[in-house]
């Protein structure tokens, strides 16, 4: 299977302490970082797996992390005016693959997710989401009969924090790659990448939908609270 991994932010919710140090290079235990996790595990339980790391923001210390994990890496020049669809861009060939999936650089999951959802195939599109974790301002989700019908930071009214992965077969892969080649050249490389796929269900009738992991442990690493957490689930699933 082909994991994207996308890490080419500048961590700006983190400065100072981002400031020279990227965010996916912070260390969950002497000899972790939130990366290597990342990409040893997904190693652990998919030895054939095709991992591809999305840099930016300084490139080279992430690369030299990684330099020992046998992974694939795709540079986005221009990440300081640009947000996740141009990342994505830039890794678009990867999307021409049997099954993939993308994922945030900077989240560690519990065991119980890696095993069940990360590296694990599946035969139709979804993203994870949790209904745990209900906040504006977070890039949530509208959810009816376990389909995604909206995801955005701008909601109002929502079921669901979006939860930074998403899984996506053989043909919903190249008609995401074919929406973010069609955003792009309509100048809107400053969105997510996930909007691809609002615009696909808005626009395409695409069905995309979604496993609620509300109650299993994750983090997005935004906060110095969000790096001790996830320090913690590293130290408890090891």
């Amino acid at each position: 299977m082909t994991y994207i991994i996308l890490a080419a932010g500048k961590g700006s919710n983190l400065q100072p302490l981002t400031l020279n140090y990227p965010k996916t290079s912070f260390r969950l235990d002497e000899n972790t970082t939130i990366l290597q996790r990342m990409v040893r595990t997904i190693r652990k339980h998919d030895k054939d797996a095709e991992i591809v790391v999305v840099l930016g923001y300084l490139a080279d210390k992430v690369k030299e992390g990684l330099a020992e994990e046998n992974c694939k890496f795709v540079l986005n020049p221009f990440y300081e005016v640009t947000n996740s669809i141009s990342s994505l861009w830039f890794a678009r060939q990867y999307l021409e693959r049997e099954n993939v999936t993308i994922v945030h650089g900077d989240v560690v999951y519990g065991n119980e997710i890696i095993e069940n959802y990360l590296v694990k195939p599946t035969d139709y599109p979804y993203v994870l989401t949790d209904s745990s974790c209900i906040m504006a301002g977070n890039y949530n989700a509208v959810i009816r009969d376990n389909q995604i019908l909206v995801m955005s930071k701008k909601l109002e009214n929502f079921s669901a924090k979006y939860s930074c992965m998403t899984k996506l077969d053989a043909v919903s892969a190249r008609l995401m790659k074919q929406e973010i080649d069609s955003m792009i050249k309509n100048n809107m490389y400053g969105q997510f990448f996930e909007d691809s796929l609002v615009q696909m269900i808005m626009f395409n009738d695409f069905q995309l939908f979604c496993e609620d992991i509300a109650g299993m442990n994750w983090s997005e690493v935004d906060t110095v609270d969000d790096l001790l957490k996830a320090q913690q689930i590293h130290h408890v699933n090891q």
